[in-house]
């Protein structure tokens, strides 16, 4: 079995979505689960888990509401304000909804993120989730990784799952001496902590794809060399693999996604640390429910 644990669904609407820029056309669609169907029954991916997109109080009934459609929707992570006074009942709203498994906020666009990681009602928020046996997925970018480091320690009740490796700035990898060391040193404090789970995932994206020149083979090179520190670092049994369906089609198909970390787990993983990356550790993680081969 083979579990995608990173993708995205929507029914495009510019003001529900202004992380989609006019730079970004092949996302300023619909985006429903049949569209990947047939590429992820050609990888052999069975199942997936849904991770919102739009930061709106809909968003975790949408998902849900596909998932109750679509039976290779395994699981949901889906969005509410984690900063309301209301949030306990929000999240008693949801105790009978078996799909909904864990929350994500989209932290890389906040401007002023350290005084969120550090607000009480935020933490409170996320407190609760994990009480309730609930993820929460964490999403940065790698020169902010810094700043969540006390925040990801204190929250240790459950899982908490980094989203597309710590978003490493592959395209500027080769030309700022920083960045490898900054990224690399960001997520060995993560690593550290056994509650923290890491995505390979998301990472077409950080390369230059503006420029249109498609995966190239510096960007594939670098990417495994990632993957490589994640599997040192967190071990093979807090990895998970991801697409970032549909974003990632900014700069590679969903074949070419999935073929890049079909070869580097043929390569770097046995037979048994396989099984865990593509779906036993998901399975933990989020607490799913296989559909049936």
């Amino acid at each position: 079995m083979k579990v995608d644990t990173h993708q995205h669904y929507w029914r495009y609407a510019s003001e529900d979505f202004p992380w989609i820029s006019d730079a970004m056309p092949a996302l300023q669609r619909d985006c429903a689960p049949d569209d990947v169907r047939s590429a992820m029954r050609v990888a052999g991916v069975d199942a997936v888990v849904a991770v919102q997109a739009r930061s709106c109080a809909d968003e975790t009934d949408y998902l849900l509401s596909l998932a109750q459609k679509h039976p290779q929707i395994a699981g949901v992570v889906g969005w509410t304000d984690l900063c309301d006074a209301s949030v306990q009942e929000t999240l008693q709203r949801y105790a009978d909804q078996p799909l909904l498994k864990g929350f994500r906020h989209i932290l890389q666009d906040e401007p002023h993120l350290p005084d969120l990681v550090r607000n009480p009602n935020f933490n409170f928020g996320v407190t609760a989730l994990q009480k309730q046996g609930l993820v929460y997925d964490v999403l940065v970018f790698d020169r902010q990784i810094s700043s969540l480091v006390d925040f990801c320690a204190r929250h240790d009740d459950h899982w908490l799952v980094l989203d597309h490796l710590g978003k490493p700035c592959i395209r500027d990898w080769n030309t700022k001496t920083e960045v490898p060391g900054r990224w690399l040193a960001s997520i060995k404090a993560l690593a550290s902590m056994p509650h923290v789970m890491c995505k390979l995932s998301g990472l077409v994206t950080e390369t230059d794809w503006a420029a249109g020149n498609g995966l190239m083979s510096q960007d594939t090179r670098i990417m495994l060399e990632c993957f490589d520190r994640a599997l040192e670092l967190f071990g093979p049994n807090r990895i998970l693999f991801g697409s970032d369906w549909p974003v990632c089609q900014l700069a590679a198909p969903y074949d070419a996604v999935q073929g890049v970390a079909q070869r580097w787990a043929n390569n770097r993983l046995t037979a048994q640390e396989q099984n865990a990356f593509w779906s036993g550790n998901a399975v933990r993680c989020y607490d799913l429910k296989l559909p049936t081969a």
